[in-house]
């Protein structure tokens, strides 16, 4: 596949390095040098991998509609314009695939935390909360894989109705904590906790390698396809 890439950051280069692994192409780097980039330019890539920053996201992703060019989008907190661009993506006969997190591990995570909620939901004497722990140069919190597991456990526990942030939170609240430190690529963790005994259960990323492999896994998913996907498609759950 000849690949764009928009955002060349140090995930993007992580993805680089990857597509050039499975013998792909890039054909174009897109950095803040050269971010007024027209759809033209894109029209030579098969697919492209945007992994970007929030407030470029919406711009980015219509720019490919625009070029006719599958798009696969890690960036994460653009979700305000979500309707409004899969709604687009449909009427220009475009792809779409995007997720809160590309890592397989993460997405088995979030099966594993919709299965777990489910038997908790029996058990109200314990009550859950979610710590998540990134990199300081990550610019959203709470992460979007934290937001994604709350709504994984939301559907599933009925004395759960909304989560919250930093806080001091109600009963009927999800409490996320999100800290920022120093060369945390991404932990998460959920934790069920009553008067007798605690669970916990865990994802710890090593590096970033994950979340561009899944990246590149699900630009070669989408090219040639037409619609809106997401990781459960990519890995049938």
């Amino acid at each position: 596949m000849r690949v764009a890439l928009i955002g060349y950051g140090k995930m993007g280069k992580v993805i680089e390095s990857i597509l050039l692994e499975r013998g792909h192409q890039v054909t174009l780097k897109i950095t803040r040098e050269n971010s007024n980039y027209t759809s033209e330019e894109l029209k030579s890539s098969d697919v492209a991998i945007e992994f970007s920053v929030p407030e470029a996201a919406a711009g980015n992703i219509r720019k490919c509609f625009e070029a006719h060019v599958p798009v696969v989008v890690g960036t994460t907190a653009w979700y305000a314009h979500f309707d409004d661009l899969t709604k687009e993506c449909k009427r220009k006969n475009g792809a779409l695939f995007y997720a809160s997190n590309f890592s397989l591990g993460v997405n088995i995570f979030f099966e594993v935390n919709k299965k777990l909620a489910a038997i908790m939901n029996q058990f109200p004497g314990y009550n859950v909360d979610i710590d998540e722990i990134h990199h300081t140069q990550k610019l959203d919190a709470p992460s979007g894989t934290a937001i994604t597991t709350a709504e994984v456990i939301l559907k599933e526990l009925d004395r759960k109705n909304n989560w919250s942030l930093n806080s001091e939170n109600s009963p009927s609240d999800l409490k996320i904590t999100a800290q920022r430190i120093p060369d945390v690529p991404g932990t998460h963790i959920v934790k069920y906790e009553s008067d007798i005994d605690v669970l916990t259960f865990e994802h710890q990323a090593k590096s970033r390698k994950g979340f561009a492999l899944g990246a590149v896994l699900a630009a070669e998913f989408l090219h040639g396809k037409k619609g809106v996907f997401g990781m459960n498609d990519l890995l049938n759950f």
